[in-house]
């Protein structure tokens, strides 16, 4: 504000552009974190055939019903959804960096 700008261009202009890394780099974090949170959501979900299944659960699923190949499968999935995201997080961070160098 003090350079002249009004408080909603503050926001756009100064504030969200240096904060995007920050907001950006969270949410990755959350949905990683969230993909590993096994427990919680074979507690609180369940595994309601046809209405509450999760990607850990299946997971599960296949390793009790000896199916080592199908859940090997959805692992790999699992794991590359995960450094897909994690390497879009960086490649975003050190372009929005370079951008307000």
């Amino acid at each position: 504000r003090c350079c002249g700008l009004s408080p909603m261009a503050a926001l756009w202009r100064v504030d969200l552009p240096l904060a995007w890394p920050g907001v950006v780099t969270a949410m990755v974090l959350t949905f990683a974190h969230t993909l590993g949170e096994f427990g919680i959501v074979l507690m609180v979900g369940g595994s309601i055939p046809g209405e509450t299944k999760t990607i850990a659960i299946a997971i599960y699923d296949r390793v009790q019903g000896f199916d080592d190949k199908g859940a090997a499968t959805m692992s790999a999935v699992l794991v590359a959804i995960s450094l897909f995201t994690i390497a879009l997080t960086y490649w975003l961070s050190a372009r929005v960096g370079r951008r307000l160098s």
